[in-house]
């Protein structure tokens, strides 16, 4: 049986997968696991959701069930997922809890935990809450009369949120013209204000939420009105974020993108400027581009490799104290600065760098020359899927593609973590060529894993 938990919580279609109830039993169990047992604590646990219709009936489901077993609750209201895990380190909670779907379609929603130093819960832990949930909370005891927990309400907590950003990146953005894409989610106050504090001219879009239209062909899952209006506009960059606004993409003043490899090399490289970058390295997954690596090489940075999912990336950033790291869709962590990825951090670096050096975006970005990328799936059965390797035939064909690439190429396998399916994933420098490579190799994948 799969687990409850994902890699970013516990997701689903709101009121059929994830229901009131599971958020009831996801408080109880969370609160309970999370607090400190065996002595007179109360725990407290503050929580914050996204934008979608979905939001507060889970939040109040969850929120009760944290009360029932003596938990007091503070609910913040809308707020970004790194303005939640920053207040829960902020304010000494216990936890804190975001319920937020992320860049998904409004429909879905999820509940993820943060610890009480801002961090995502490792494994083990989530594994206990679920066994807490299954098992029907044979362990917890309900307190009644002045045990039962309350709920306070702090829905002007965001500006806390505001306060610790621009007092973090202090840099004046007069005459910088930025137009803002906020997903019609949780940052479309945070985000925006920050910004225009700062003294950049804001031009805001998709950042009127109603409920529905979260993620709805805006923010940085959807680009492309983001790109008209910066051209239109002639403004300096357009920022773009998610629904719960831990990612952040870019559109430069031509009107092409800036994904996180190329974000995360600027920032890089000005922090290594700055005798800022720890360990001399940043930490990526195995789905960052092969310029990323060549832009390492070629600047003396250390590009350290980890699992898919920010989470892999924080493991490995703590493990070695780098305080930089992240992933191609923007999710990037200043672990200096906090506990997750934080969109609105990494867009105020990016604004500064660019306001500092008076260089435009363009001319930043093209320090990590992005590869094509090639990506095709082949069908294999989810028991063989995790043994590829120990098919002589398919490594011999793999190595002979690397070969022929030289350098210039990458090839990378890798088994889908919920589907039958090996995902096959080629870079070279013609986009013709290595999709054409890319199926070829699937399809002899598929043939010999048959």
């Amino acid at each position: 049986m799969s687990r409850m938990f994902g890699t970013d919580g516990v997701r689903g279609v709101a009121n059929d997968e994830l229901t009131p109830s599971l958020a009831m039993q996801l408080g109880m169990a969370g609160a309970f696991v999370l607090s400190r047992r065996g002595n007179a604590h109360r725990p407290t646990i503050l929580v914050g959701c996204d934008t979608r219709l979905s939001g507060d009936m889970l939040a109040s489901a969850l929120m009760a069930g944290a009360c029932s077993v003596g938990a007091n609750v503070i609910y913040l209201g809308v707020l970004p997922t790194p303005a939640v895990a920053f207040l829960a380190k902020k304010h000494h909670a216990d936890a804190g809890v975001v319920i937020s779907a992320s860049h998904n379609p409004m429909e879905f929603n999820g509940i993820k935990f943060f610890d009480g130093n801002g961090f995502k819960l490792p494994d083990a832990v989530e594994d206990e809450i679920e066994a807490q949930i299954k098992s029907n909370m044979a362990d917890i005891t309900f307190p009644t009369g002045e045990g039962v927990g309350r709920i306070e309400y702090r829905f002007e907590a965001y500006h806390e949120y505001v306060d610790h950003a621009v007092e973090t990146v202090p840099v004046d953005l007069s005459g910088m013209k930025l137009v803002v894409d906020t997903a019609e989610g949780a940052s479309y106050r945070t985000n925006i204000d920050a910004l225009t504090r700062l003294g950049a001219t804001v031009i805001p879009i998709h950042n009127d939420p109603n409920g529905t239209n979260i993620n709805k062909n805006c923010g940085s899952t959807h680009l492309e009105s983001l790109k008209e209006t910066v051209l239109k506009e002639k403004a300096d960059a357009g920022f773009a974020f998610d629904g719960d606004a831990d990612r952040f993409l870019a559109i430069d003043e031509t009107g092409k993108e800036v994904n996180g490899d190329q974000i995360m090399a600027i920032l890089g490289l000005d922090m290594k400027k700055r005798g800022d970058l720890k360990k001399n390295t940043i930490t990526v997954t195995v789905m960052t581009n092969l310029g990323f690596y060549l832009m390492g090489k070629e600047q003396g940075i250390q590009i350290d490799q980890t699992k898919v999912g920010d989470r892999y990336v924080l493991e490995h950033m703590q493990e070695i104290g780098g305080n930089i790291g992240g992933e191609q869709s923007g999710h990037i962590i200043l672990l200096d600065e906090n506990t997750t990825g934080d969109g609105l951090l990494s867009a105020l670096h990016l604004a500064r760098v660019m306001a500092e050096t008076k260089k435009p975006l363009s001319e930043l970005s093209s320090v990590c020359r992005m590869y094509p990328q090639a990506l095709v799936n082949a069908k294999v059965a989810n028991t063989k899927k995790e043994h590829y390797t120990e098919y002589p035939e398919i490594m011999d064909r793999i190595h002979a593609l690397e070969a022929q690439f030289d350098g210039k190429g990458r090839v990378l396998i890798r088994p889908s973590g919920t589907e039958p399916l090996v995902r096959v994933m080629i870079e070279g420098e013609d986009q013709q060529e290595i999709q054409k490579k890319a199926e070829d190799l699937a399809a002899f994948i598929e043939k010999t894993m048959a």
